[in-house]
């Protein structure tokens, strides 16, 4: 592609040259050869307005159509700035993708929920009875154990877009979302909870679940700016 994001040079070392009509031509001529498209995404965290720089680079199927019209999307799309009103619009279920909150080290207690033992117990109260059987002589994957909490990815499923709009829209509440800032590019707005801190990477994607689609979009009354910090 040409003119890509210079912050795209902290992850990847781009070549000073390339043909690109060559390369189209060259894929052209093998299409009876290739089942389905993918292409190479990079976020660009400095429309956005964070504090990180580094963009993240993650793969995404061009689905939908015939392998030629898979391609001439691809063509049509290289170089160009992805939004988000261009893959999803409002009233439709999407899934939600990002790494959780990470708690540190913690105990079978707090990460597993287990039962607290009898202050008789022996050694301590916040751990588990034993760790299994004389046989099979190894401990079982399902054995909870202390370790990391919490830092890993999760899904939450069938999440409906109640709106998608950009910085004009006024969503932004009086001094900025907490630990966040202000609003300075697009936006979606989805109902229930997302994994993961604030200004973490979140991945989403069609629905996976049958879900009943409603016959027109969520109408939206008021949105609240007033502070969150009570001020």
């Amino acid at each position: 592609m040409k003119n890509p994001p210079a912050d795209l040079k902290r992850l990847l070392t781009l070549p000073e040259k390339f043909d690109e009509k060559k390369a189209m031509n060259r894929i052209e001529q093998n299409l009876d050869r290739i089942k389905e498209f993918r292409v190479i995404l990079c976020t660009q965290p400095r429309l956005a307005g964070v504090s990180t720089k580094e963009p993240e680079v993650m793969e995404v199927k061009i689905g939908g159509g015939a392998v030629q019209q898979q391609f001439e999307y691809a063509k049509s799309i290289l170089g160009n700035l992805a939004k988000i009103s261009d893959a999803f619009k409002e009233g439709q279920f999407v899934d939600v993708l990002s790494i959780t909150k990470g708690k540190g080290i913690a105990g079978p207690v707090k990460r597993w929920g287990v039962h607290i033992l009898s202050h008789k117990s022996r050694k301590t109260k916040r751990g588990i009875g034993t760790l299994g059987a004389w046989h099979p002589a190894h401990i079982m994957y399902t054995v909870p154990r202390s370790g990391q909490m919490g830092l890993a990815q999760r899904t939450e499923y069938s999440k409906q877009v109640l709106k998608i709009g950009s910085k004009e829209t006024g969503v932004t509440p009086k001094g900025g979302f907490i630990r966040y800032g202000v609003v300075n590019g697009d936006f979606i707005m989805l109902s229930g909870s997302v994994p993961g801190p604030a200004k973490r990477v979140v991945k989403l994607r069609h629905s996976v679940r049958e879900e009943r689609v409603p016959e027109a979009s969520p109408q939206i009354v008021h949105i609240s700016v007033e502070s969150q910090q009570g001020k």
